[in-house]
């Protein structure tokens, strides 16, 4: 995997060095940068993101990422947030986002043992094909901190519950998304990460 050339969007994300951490971990270098051109040059971009969604937004508006990012044909991966903003709006802000995917994330509904934001580790289960899940197994356990979320539909290929059944892992085309925080989720996280990096 040392081939690769994966460039972590600089969009604020708190969740930076913990991620290029679980990249170091399969051998892995990684850049950080907001740079359209150097971002063009990857062959795998990562998309991460903590916090809200109109404020992400305006970040990526503001380096001129909003463009560049949709047209992208190497592999992308959205985590967390990132995941959210890979589609058509979300009710944070409320904010328009990339629009690759039809779709708006709205807020989780708390409920009696399930404070919002969800934090914790739930269940994935798979709902349809997805290179990232290669060598997954239905049951495992990821580890989610978000607020928002989107509903399955039909670019989920895992799905999670927590209250309400919503999408833990997407895709379409080049584009994955998965809202759980791989670099923070142990033994399938790091599949994930791989088997991301091993996507061309």
């Amino acid at each position: 995997m040392s081939r690769c050339d994966v460039v972590i969007v600089d969009g604020g994300g708190a969740n930076i060095a913990s991620l290029r951490f679980a990249l170091a971990r399969l051998g892995v270098d990684s850049t950080l940068s907001a740079e359209p051109d150097r971002i063009g040059r990857a062959s795998h971009v990562i998309l991460p993101g903590v916090g809200a969604a109109a404020g992400a937004m305006r970040r990526l508006r503001a380096a001129g990422l909003d463009r560049l990012l949709p047209t992208l044909n190497q592999p992308v991966l959205g985590i967390c947030l990132g995941m959210q903003l890979l589609f058509d709006a979300s009710a944070e802000g409320p904010t328009d986002c990339l629009g690759l995917m039809r779709g708006r994330a709205v807020r989780l509904r708390s409920a009696p043992g399930k404070p919002v934001p969800h934090m914790g580790w739930n269940t994935l289960e798979p709902g349809g094909e997805s290179p990232l899940l290669r060598g997954a197994q239905p049951g495992e356990r990821a580890y989610f901190v978000h607020s928002y979320a989107l509903p399955v539909g039909e670019y989920t290929r895992a799905s999670t519950d927590y209250g309400t059944r919503f999408s833990a892992c997407v895709q379409i085309r080049n584009f994955h998304g998965v809202q759980f925080h791989p670099e923070r989720s142990g033994k399938v996280g790091a599949r994930v990460l791989a088997n991301f990096l091993a996507c061309d």
